[in-house]
């Protein structure tokens, strides 16, 4: 009986511990609801609609709060001006990379996404991507894209895994010079794990293993898959990396792995330069999960609400007869000529809020925000929803309506209430191409096919089937009919 009563006492004295030591912090920190000792507040959290929950605590606790996630207080800011205070008035301060376990098991801090300090920066600086523009290749993956829609010559299909390969072969133009031939099957093997690892990262499963970290290690579970397709993916690219490594020409770089490789060799002298092969590999992978997940989910979900919405379609479809026409490719040049276009695009964004809670953010030094102290290294999750969904800004914030984004003329109309990217210095690094990729690729889809639904207009689900990480559309099949 000895051994249970000493077990006992000690795990009470553990949990008195833990108690005391969340209410002396907790003092200094803004308010939020009283967590549970280890668990702290994860059982106040609906892990399949986080950004509701959090839009739930806001009307009690208020727009800056903080959670308990596990034994660790996260700050929360929600709605758009205590982001801006934050991320723009105090931008250098919030621009530290939160933690997110699964993510740090395998960056280990490199890369683009989950770096911190210097690392990020230098690495967002351009290397160079080659002698030909983005735009030249979005253009070209364009009409691509519309010859492999046009071979299923109007029968119903699953958009999810064409509208994948789209920008994740403006990727590899870019990383690797040469786009993938849609059979490709190292491309196909490529596409598959990153269009499952975004639905596991996106799972409540996955919000659990990131507020108890310890399960990753010594749980069987999807972040497993995860990680395997994570390890499959990355030694492609080492693969790639080192065939670059061979055929190197200092003097005519191909596409950024030239370039970061010539930038390697010219500070190869520096111990502490950041320019490494393993952080090269890391920030290829980044480039490739975050640049074609993103976009092409987007994408899917934006033709799903173009099916649910006709009469939208069918004026961005007059806009592109009239500025574009039928016998050349779009451009961006002609976006600023297209309002309406313009503002369904910016609309999709809003009404998606594809990545609700943003990735998180840590405070780089301590700092007194709104008279609370935040201690140095402190997670802050940033409540994009609130923002995007901000009934002041956007009446009527649930209802899909490009006229968010129209002026009573008709011309478009700018937000700072618009961040689907989020904002300030961690602001997506591929937000130029991404919208670039959005306008491209929408428009000459609609220059050449009219969409047909299998189902009535009013049996059409938008609901999202996940809202964790990403909030991903529903399964649906659509019939693109060539004009």
């Amino acid at each position: 009986m000895e051994p249970v009563l000493v077990l006992v006492l000690s795990l009470s004295c553990l949990l008195l511990l833990s108690h005391w030591r969340q209410s002396s912090e907790r003092r200094k920190l803004p308010p939020g609801p009283t967590p549970l000792p280890i668990i702290g507040n994860f059982l106040q959290i609906d892990a399949k609609n986080i950004s509701q929950s959090l839009t739930n605590l806001s009307k009690v606790y208020g727009p800056v709060f903080t959670l308990y996630l596990g034994r660790k207080p996260t700050v929360v800011l929600h709605g758009y001006e205590a982001v801006k205070e934050a991320l723009i008035d105090h931008g250098e301060e919030f621009a530290g990379r939160g933690s997110f376990p699964i993510a740090d098991r395998v960056s280990k801090g490199l890369g683009i996404i989950f770096s911190n300090g210097s690392r990020w920066k230098e690495i967002r600086r351009n290397l160079g991507m080659g002698k030909r523009t983005i735009e030249d290749r979005v253009q070209e993956e364009a009409q691509c894209l519309v010859e492999e829609l046009r071979k299923t010559n109007g029968a119903p299909c699953d958009p999810t895994f064409i509208l994948s390969c789209a920008p994740c072969n403006v990727i590899c133009s870019i990383i690797f010079q040469n786009r993938f031939d849609y059979k490709d099957q190292d491309f196909l093997n490529l596409m598959e794990k990153m269009e499952e690892n975004i639905r596991i990262l996106s799972s409540p499963w996955l919000q659990v293993c990131n507020n108890f970290p310890s399960l990753i290690d010594y749980c069987p579970g999807s972040h497993q898959k995860f990680l395997k397709n994570v390890d499959y993916n990355r030694s492609y690219l080492l693969e790639k990396i080192k065939e670059h490594q061979e055929s190197l020409n200092v003097a005519n770089p191909r596409d950024f792995i030239d370039y970061y490789l010539i930038k390697q060799e010219q500070e190869n002298h520096s111990q502490q330069s950041e320019f490494t092969l393993e952080h090269l590999a890391a920030t290829v992978s980044d480039l490739f999960s975050a640049g074609t997940e993103t976009t092409s989910t987007t994408l899917r979900y934006a033709l799903l609400l173009l099916l649910k919405h006709p009469h939208v379609t069918a004026k961005v479809q007059e806009e592109i007869d009239r500025v574009v026409g039928r016998h050349r490719s779009p451009c961006m040049q002609d976006r600023s000529h297209m309002p309406y276009t313009d503002a369904m695009i910016h609309e999709v964004q809003r009404f998606i809020d594809l990545i609700p809670t943003s990735v998180p953010h840590a405070v780089t030094c301590d700092i007194k925000f709104r008279n609370y102290l935040i201690p140095k290294g402190t997670t802050v999750i940033i409540s994009l929803s609130s923002v995007l969904h901000d009934s002041k800004e956007f009446p009527n914030p649930e209802v899909f309506d490009p006229g968010h984004f129209l002026n009573k003329n008709g011309d478009f109309k700018k937000s700072d209430y618009f961040m689907p990217f989020s904002t300030g210095k961690r602001i997506c690094a591929g937000e130029g191409l991404a919208r670039m990729e959005l306008f491209l690729f929408l428009t000459t889809i609609l220059q050449n096919f009219n969409l047909k639904s299998l189902v009535q207009t009013k049996d059409i689900n938008i609901t999202p089937m996940f809202n964790g990480l990403a909030s991903l559309p529903p399964p649906f099949k659509i019939c693109f009919i060539p004009v």
